[in-house]
């Protein structure tokens, strides 16, 4: 079963990736959603490098309370993603669409609260 999720995984990862590429200028944002919980990455491609990154799986994001990968964690994890990218000047990222993705559009709902 994890080899098969794994295959699904890469698959998806290699699909995107044939359409999306970030640069400097404008980064890749990659998200990624597990049973528990949310992960966002800023990333600059051309250098091989994460700028910004944020998840559920820190504490200080969503202090004491359980982490869950609902809708109102992956806007919080969609606004600190943003503040972290605006800290490293950078207002604009490449993302790709997902249809009827409700997290993914709520994390993109808190990115353009702070950008």
């Amino acid at each position: 079963m994890a080899t098969f999720r794994k295959a699904a995984r890469q698959r998806i990862h290699r699909r995107i990736r044939k359409k999306v590429a970030g640069t400097a200028q404008r980064p890749r944002l990659a998200v990624h959603f597990s049973g528990k919980h949310i992960y966002a990455q800023v990333i600059d491609d051309d250098a091989g490098r994460t700028i910004a990154a944020a998840s559920t799986a820190e504490r200080l994001l969503l202090g004491e309370s359980k982490a869950h990968a609902n809708q109102a964690a992956a806007e919080l994890v969609g606004k600190a993603i943003a503040e972290r990218s605006l800290a490293k000047n950078l207002d604009r990222v490449e993302s790709h669409t997902l249809r009827k993705a409700r997290r993914l559009a709520q994390a993109r709902k808190g990115i353009d609260c702070k950008g």
